[in-house]
């Protein structure tokens, strides 16, 4: 049996230009869980990861809607782990038939205080506002804004992961034969005082890169990143398109991918493969099994590194 680090990104949760409602997040979840029930009936252990992103905006939606400032985002993150953990936990245990044990973590993932990355602010979160609105709110709540298109919305940082705080109780579910749902929405992010204690901060942790340092913290034998596309694609939207199959961490370091997109999978799949010495694979959710039998999607495998 082998032990795969699943993560859930694009039409896994919410589909492209749909409403962030309750019952679409169900019904595509519940297609998420089908899929994932296929992997288990395999024979394949599962640990469990998914973007939160849309609903942790709807959560600061809904509390400045209220005339309130919305919480700070290590909660609204602890608030989505848990939100979708359940709707995901639910479904699958509806949709695999045997017994299993099915459990949600809320997990904390401490990042670097003197990362780049808070001395540059570049995840938008929240609402989009006009340039005149989102400069009197920066003033107001100490925000750091840039322009996204022709709006203008709140960017935080986005620091990578160093350390999962919960790793040790994670390897003890999963040794227990326990399918996990963790580190959602790249975990709840925190910091180490001085004095050892962990605080939350605002910012918001990529889910590749948190998903695959626990995949290699697991020491899974796979890393699968299932999201909206089939394949990872060079000369996207261009007559020269073309997906790549089987292909080393040397090869795609000779590629450019968007740094807003595909970028963030393919560096964290690279990492992965060079730790582990595993595969990573970048698909489409139906196609799960087949990327783990190389028959879809691309697999990012061992090779010369440089």
């Amino acid at each position: 049996m082998s032990l795969v680090v699943v993560a859930l990104g694009g039409n896994a949760l919410l589909r492209r230009g749909e409403p962030v409602t309750a019952q679409a997040q169900r019904d595509n979840i519940r297609s998420a869980a089908q899929a994932l029930a296929r992997l288990l009936s395999d024979g394949h252990r599962l640990v469990i990861t998914h973007g939160n992103g849309p609903q942790v905006g709807l959560l600061a939606l809904q509390g400045e809607a209220a005339g309130k400032a919305a919480f700070p985002l290590d909660v609204l993150g602890a608030e989505t782990e848990g939100m979708i953990g359940y709707v995901l936990q639910q479904e699958l245990d509806n949709a695999y038939q045997p017994k299993a044990r099915f459990a949600t973590l809320l997990t904390q993932i401490e990042v670097d205080p003197n990362d780049p990355a808070f001395a540059a602010p570049s995840k938008p979160v929240g609402s989009v506002y006009s340039e005149a609105d989102a400069r009197r709110l920066a003033q107001q709540r100490g925000w750091a804004i840039a322009p996204d298109g022709e709006a203008w919305r709140r960017v935080v940082a986005s620091p990578r992961p160093v350390r999962i705080l919960e790793i040790d109780v994670i390897r003890w579910l999963v040794e227990q034969g326990v399918t996990l749902i963790c580190a959602g929405g790249g975990g709840i992010p925190v910091v180490q005082r001085a004095d050892g204690a962990h605080v939350g901060v605002e910012a918001v942790i990529d889910k590749d890169h948190a998903s695959g340092l626990l995949a290699a913290e697991l020491k899974a034998d796979a890393f699968l990143m299932l999201t909206d596309v089939a394949a990872v694609f060079t000369g996207w939207g261009t007559p020269a398109q073309r997906a790549l199959g089987d292909v080393t961490p040397q090869a795609l370091a000779t590629m450019d991918f968007a740094a807003g997109s595909m970028g963030p999978k393919v560096q964290a799949a690279c990492e992965f493969v060079r730790r582990t010495g595993g595969m990573a694979g970048i698909g489409a959710l139906d196609d799960a099994a087949a990327i783990l039998a190389h028959q879809a999607g691309t697999r990012v495998v061992p090779g010369q590194f440089t």
